[in-house]
């Protein structure tokens, strides 16, 4: 199955970024319940696999702590694919990757090579974007990319898997490791 490991927003914060979606008039929107920030994707994986990561994620030592919005953003330069928002780093965030990263290695589960680039991702942008689309989004990020975001507690992480589907991906919760 398609997995991932995500810190999940609490709805103040869910709610202020649905509302920065709502004022964007390019691309497809993230549904406001799928909103979060991504700590390692994992891929297509098998149920040993993930069953060997849950035991290792249930011993996870972190403990909550609080992390901070950054600027809207897009990734992909020249021609950006979609627009998030930036979490800035932290050291318990820097950590917490650390541990994931080892308890994924320790069950045996490869991810790709990436820099970890803490961000919530709010919408996929169209893959050629009109003059009048990249106007748009340049206005846009010109007006919001420093909107006030609230600060939020990571009291948890959470494992995923994620459907696909033509309407877009589906996440259902498979477990939650809460931080001590």
């Amino acid at each position: 199955m398609r997995a991932f490991l995500a810190i999940d927003l609490p709805d103040e914060a869910a709610a202020r970024l649905a509302d920065l979606q709502a004022r964007l008039r390019v691309g497809h929107a993230v549904p406001p319940e799928n909103l979060h920030l991504t700590v390692a994707f994992l891929g297509e994986q098998g149920d040993g696999a993930l069953e060997e990561l849950h035991f290792l994620l249930e011993r996870l030592p972190a403990r909550p702590f609080t992390l901070s919005f950054g600027p809207l953003a897009c990734f992909g330069g020249g021609a950006p694919r979609s627009l998030h928002a930036e979490i800035r780093p932290t050291p318990e965030l820097a950590a917490l990757h650390r541990q994931v990263m080892g308890a994924l290695h320790s069950a045996g589960i490869e991810t790709e090579r990436r820099r970890f680039r803490p961000h919530v991702t709010l919408s996929r942008l169209p893959p050629r974007m009109t003059a009048e689309e990249n106007a748009a989004l340049v206005r846009y990020l010109a007006t919001f990319a420093a909107a006030p975001l609230p600060d939020f507690t990571a009291a948890s992480l959470t494992l995923y898997r994620s459907t696909l589907r033509p309407e877009g991906a589906v996440h259902d919760m498979l477990a939650d490791y809460p931080f001590g």
